[in-house]
């Protein structure tokens, strides 16, 4: 198969490059840098370079594949971020339609189903709105829970302050999800024909604030660590001081409110709760554990 894929070579599309490849296809990876030209060529795939919010560039990029992964990234320019992230979709959306794809993955999030109170997620709950008007295509929406990597940005609090949390309570059950099963997933759908539009989740382990912080204190060495749900405020200027704009932090604090009040997590658990993926909190425990040591 052709296959093109979005997401350079990010937490997810790296090693779904990689699959594709050992699969056999042929594959054409996009991404914003040309500094990253090189590496992508390396993995014995072509590389597109450009935005994802151009229409004809996509549509020159999709064009002769037999399918397409999409996805979008937590935040587009500096200001505007829902309004551009629901304009690249659009623009996915106008290049699918003019390339005649008819084979689409598009990587979503858990909290997608809801509209508003949901930060970021909003961007692409739109999209997912967007692409189910696209008539003719066969379109695969994944929706992920939150990465078991965005944890190891936890890293340098738990060592310089002693503090591992976010604006949430820490009984709260978070549905998680590691990068190597969602490119698993991604590159099963990829390869199959697909049934109209459909949503399915791909969750690779289900835990608290409380036994993350369990969990992640005994593997590096420190029991006593505690989840800490932290005050908006406090999370917000902790963020602003960092140089993040009010924008984008307003955005992260209202995603933390919307776990808090069960918005993000309700549809999951609501629809089946299953979790498919395979690798588990114990296993990625060690990832955090050798990261922790070499920073």
């Amino acid at each position: 198969m052709k296959i093109t894929t979005t997401g350079s070579l990010g937490n997810v599309a790296q090693p779904l490059v990689k699959q594709l490849i050992a699969a056999g296809h042929d594959v054409t990876v996009i991404t914003t840098k040309d500094d990253k030209v090189r590496d992508i060529e390396a993995l014995g795939a072509k590389a597109a370079v450009g935005s994802i919010s151009d229409a004809a560039f996509l549509t020159r990029a999709f064009s002769g594949a037999d399918a397409v992964y999409t996805m979008m990234p937590p935040s587009i320019g500096t200001s505007n971020f829902i309004q551009n992230i629901a304009d690249a979709g659009q623009a996915y959306a106008d290049a699918i339609q003019a390339a005649g794809i008819n084979r689409v993955v598009l990587l979503s999030s858990v909290g997608a189903d809801a509209e508003s109170g949901s930060g970021p997620i909003q961007g692409v709950h739109r999209v997912e709105n967007i692409y189910r008007q696209l008539n003719g295509v066969n379109i695969t929406v994944i929706r992920s829970g939150f990465f078991y990597v965005n944890f190891l940005r936890d890293i340098m609090q738990i060592k310089s302050r002693n503090i591992f949390g976010n604006n949430y309570s820490g009984d709260i059950r978070l549905a998680l999800t590691h990068p190597n099963d969602l490119a698993l997933a991604i590159a099963e759908e990829l390869q199959a024909k697909g049934d109209g539009f459909e949503v399915k989740y791909l969750v690779s382990d289900v835990a608290t604030g409380d036994q993350l912080a369990a969990l992640f204190g005994t593997a590096i060495g420190k029991p006593e660590l505690i989840w800490t749900a932290i005050p908006d405020e406090q999370l917000k200027q902790g963020m602003l001081s960092a140089g993040m704009s009010a924008e984008l932090v307003g955005l992260i604090v209202e995603m933390g409110q919307g776990v808090q009040n069960g918005l993000i997590m309700n549809d999951f658990f609501s629809a089946d709760g299953n979790v498919t993926g395979k690798v588990k909190l114990e296993q990625f425990a060690e990832e955090f554990k050798n990261m922790y040591i070499q920073v």
